[in-house]
């Protein structure tokens, strides 16, 4: 199958793995490929996650849409539904990536929480190349991502950005070097390592917080907020309020106290 999904234990919580597999494409995307990634991120909607990996097999990430099959607007709505479930997922996403991360790769790359490569990485938006154009959303987390001038030049331009300078920039959060097993083995064992430690942390705070920040992203005409001295967000107040209330935040400052290691549950 070109895309797989597993599930990981990692000491009793559940870690998700997603893997584009399409090596003699560099894992570019293609009308299956996408289905049943879609497939797999309405699967780790279900799966009672805490946390989720998304990469490439063979050193690469994904080198973008397969021109093999020409884009059209058919692939392009079936994709704008698929990034919407993957950057919806409530809990956080890490991207490891090694290799090519182009065109799609890289709206696969935005739509993630946390992005780690390896040095060999290297982003582009190759749309000028092609007579394409990425939808907004993408055009406006590249923006968030690596900043309004390198998003200009990127899209202007289709020339490429290092993994040290995507690092730089921030949008790459962590370089990770190849080791004896190839690029991509090191950069998703970092990652499986981080979405491990992010699953021990407090989901409903990390769902509130992740809620929080995409909320950056839409115009304030389009958020319903609730009234009060600070208006904010009614959804993202609805998250505060549960955390809150939660048995998890109490369970975090017994832990606290007690000087142990927390066991958060969601609730």
């Amino acid at each position: 199958m070109p895309v797989t999904f597993e599930v990981e234990d990692h000491d009793g919580l559940s870690v998700g793995v997603v893997t584009i597999s399409r090596p003699e494409r560099r894992n570019a995307i293609d009308h299956t490929a996408l289905d049943e990634l879609h497939d797999c991120v309405r699967q780790a909607a279900s799966a009672d996650l805490r946390s989720m990996v998304l990469t490439g097999a063979e050193n690469q990430f994904c080198s973008g849409a397969d021109l093999k099959e020409l884009e059209d607007l058919t692939f392009t709505r079936a994709l704008r539904r698929a990034l919407d479930d993957l950057a919806g997922l409530p809990f956080p996403t890490v991207a490891a990536i090694s290799g090519a991360c182009m065109g799609l790769g890289l709206q696969l790359a935005v739509s993630c929480d946390l992005r780690l490569a390896t040095p060999d990485a290297r982003f582009a938006v190759p749309v000028a190349k092609l007579g394409l154009m990425v939808d907004h959303w993408t055009v406006q987390r590249l923006a968030l991502g690596v900043g309004h001038s390198t998003a200009r030049w990127m899209m202007l331009t289709a020339q490429q950005v290092t993994a040290e300078r995507a690092h730089e920039l921030g949008f790459v959060h962590q370089l990770v070097e190849a080791g004896p097993d190839g690029a991509g083995n090191a950069v998703l064992s970092d990652a499986r390592l981080l979405a491990g430690q992010v699953a021990k942390l407090a989901p409903l705070a990390l769902s509130g917080s992740k809620l929080g920040l995409d909320l950056l992203e839409v115009a304030p005409d389009d958020v319903a907020t609730a009234g009060g001295e600070a208006a904010e967000p009614r959804s993202y107040r609805q998250a505060f309020e549960r955390a809150w209330g939660s048995g998890d935040l109490v369970e975090g400052r017994a832990a606290f106290t007690e000087r142990r290691p927390p066991v958060f549950r969601g609730e």
